[in-house]
């Protein structure tokens, strides 16, 4: 491996290291190297070779970490266990573009929530087809086993009457519950229907197309007072960045900064937005 170094060296004139297999690096060994390539990462511009492999490196060498979170759900089953770690992988990628230097916390106590947070949102978005309140969710399993207890007694499908009677609810929670069942599982959109002269017919052609733009409705709803709030300048920033889709040289060029100022900046009023964010949420 080659690096120049020494005291006062600036990041941006650190040559990284080759890691001719970062997936192999010992945990160990990960810590000090990772911190050295987010330090390259933060001064490089984004979409150049450099700024690839510094970022592809980073998370090839922390799939440690997405193991380590992984491990805590190994009791779903080990058909389930890749789909986890490959989850876990995509709160890493987050967690590494979105980890700041000015942070001064060590990039593992990080990532960590974020790799958790996305399996948890894997797990919460999969175990139902649609969402569902926790109350009905256990009030399901509850009605399975009351159904098949009654059903054994009285030789026959029970009634919502009977069921309430043994849940000691009401018509009405049986009900609801019953209806909350329907979105434990969910149909193929190309499961046939029916058949006719006409050819078969499949679910998906009976469904609108979803828009999904719709999903980001509430979100924008929520930024556009927080972004009101900023300075024209940071306001110029964000439009140039994600509107326009501008690099942050190309940012720099036209305010007269560094690529490293513009950085510093968009992560600060980033920063500000999220923040904002979570509060109003």
């Amino acid at each position: 491996m080659t690096m120049v170094a020494g005291t006062g060296t600036r990041a941006r004139d650190v040559e990284l290291p080759m890691v001719p297999d970062p997936a192999k690096v010992a945990p160990k060994d990960a810590r000090p190297l990772s911190k050295q390539f987010l330090e390259r990462l933060a001064v490089l511009e984004e979409g150049t070779p450099e700024y690839q492999y510094a970022r592809n490196t980073l998370i090839e060498m922390n799939t440690s970490l997405v193991r380590y979170a992984a491990g805590r759900f190994r009791s779903r089953g080990a058909d389930e266990m890749e789909d986890i770690v490959q989850v876990g992988t995509i709160g890493l990628i987050k967690a590494i573009d979105r980890f700041e230097l000015s942070r001064e916390v060590e990039f593992t106590t990080f990532a960590i929530p974020y790799i958790v947070g996305e399996i948890k949102r894997f797990f919460r978005d999969t175990s139902w087809a649609v969402h569902v309140p926790r109350r009905l969710q256990e009030a399901r399993i509850e009605l399975a086993r009351a159904t098949e207890e009654l059903r054994s007694r009285l030789d026959r499908s029970p009634t919502v009457k009977e069921l309430a009677e043994l849940m000691s609810l009401s018509e009405q929670e049986v009900i609801e519950a019953r209806i909350a069942s329907n979105g434990y599982n969910s149909a193929s959109l190309d499961a046939t229907l029916s058949g006719d002269e006409d050819g078969e017919a499949v679910l998906a052609d009976f469904i609108g197309v979803q828009d999904p733009a719709m999903e980001l409705v509430e979100d924008f709803h929520a930024l556009a007072p927080l972004i009101a709030e900023l300075d024209e300048r940071s306001r110029q920033i964000i439009h140039w960045r994600f509107v326009d889709e501008l690099t942050q040289a190309q940012i720099g060029e036209r305010l007269g900064r560094s690529q490293m100022q513009v950085s510093r900046l968009l992560a600060r009023t980033l920063n500000r937005l999220r923040e904002g964010m979570l509060t109003t949420g």
